[in-house]
C-alpha cells in the first residue's frame, strides 16, 4: 500500500485529479439537512472535495488539514466560490481545531478520520473519542456531523478494512451515529486512466486489476455517519 502520508504531501493534484472521477457528495450531504446560511467546518477537507460543494450555501466556512499542499488546492477552489470574509482556511488536527465553542451549525469530515481511529494504533480509542468530543465542543445545539469513510475499493459489494470495522462500530455503538451506504464508483476517462490513478493510491494490485477486467469504472463504496447534537 502506498504511503499515504507522501501523496497528499507530494501528490495533491494527482489525488484531486482521482477524486475528481466521483460522484458528488451534495446529493447525500442535502438529504441529511439544508446547508442555506450554515456555519460550516470541514476538517480533513483534503483538496476541497467537500468544501468545494459546501461553499456556495455556507454563510461562513472554515477547512482544515494537515497537509498544506492539499489545501492549497482547496483554497484556490474555494476562494472562486465565497468572499475571503466568510472563508477560512488553515492546518490543524481532528482534535485541536482553532474553532471557538458552540460556532458551528454542521462539521464534516471525509475520509480522514481513519488515520488516526485504525485499530492498527494502540491509542486509536482514544484519539476518537477526542475528536467526537471536538466536533461536539464546537457545534451548535441542534447541529450536525457528517463523516464520510471508505467501505471498499474495487469490490462487488461493500467490504470495509479490517483495521476500521471497530472504529466504525463505535461510531454506531458507543457515539450513536446513523449509518447510510453510498456507491461512488470512480468512472475514469479510460482503462489506463484507472490503472494509473488506482495504482498510486492505492497499490499495483487494484491497477492490475482494472487492467484485467478491461474497464474504465471502479468500484468504490463508502460509509455516511451522521449525528445531530
Amino acid at each position: 500500500m502506498p504511503d499515504h502520508d507522501q501523496v497528499y504531501n507530494r501528490q495533491a493534484k494527482l489525488y484531486d485529479r482521482m477524486t475528481s472521477c466521483q460522484p458528488s457528495l451534495l446529493p447525500a450531504i442535502l438529504a441529511i439537512r439544508s446547508l442555506e446560511g450554515l456555519d460550516i467546518v470541514d476538517t480533513g477537507a483534503g483538496t476541497g472535495r467537500l468544501a468545494s460543494v459546501l461553499a456556495p450555501y455556507a454563510r461562513t466556512l472554515s477547512v482544515f488539514d494537515r497537509s498544506e499542499a492539499m489545501l492549497s488546492l482547496t483554497q484556490e477552489k474555494v476562494s472562486a466560490l465565497l468572499p475571503a470574509d466568510r472563508f477560512h482556511c488553515g492546518t490543524a488536527d481532528h482534535r485541536s481545531l482553532p474553532v471557538a465553542d458552540s460556532s458551528a451549525d454542521l462539521v464534516t469530515a471525509g475520509w480522514s478520520i481513519c488515520y488516526l481511529a485504525s485499530s492498527n494504533h494502540a491509542d486509536w480509542q482514544i484519539s476518537l473519542e477526542q475528536t467526537i468530543a471536538e466536533f461536539r465542543r464546537i457545534l451548535r445545539p441542534g447541529g450536525t456531523i457528517i463523516i464520510f469513510e471508505t467501505m471498499g475499493t474495487g469490490t462487488n459489494g461493500p467490504q470495509p478494512p479490517d483495521f476500521l470495522t471497530r472504529y466504525y462500530r463505535q461510531l454506531e455503538e458507543t457515539y450513536g451515529f446513523s449509518f447510510s451506504l453510498l456507491q461512488l464508483d470512480y468512472t475514469f476517462s479510460s482503462v489506463e486512466e484507472a490503472a494509473e490513478l488506482t495504482n498510486f493510491f492505492f497499490g499495483e494490485a487494484l491497477s492490475r486489476q482494472a487492467l484485467a477486467n478491461g474497464t474504465s469504472v471502479v468500484p468504490e463504496w463508502a460509509g455516511m455517519w451522521t449525528l445531530t447534537v
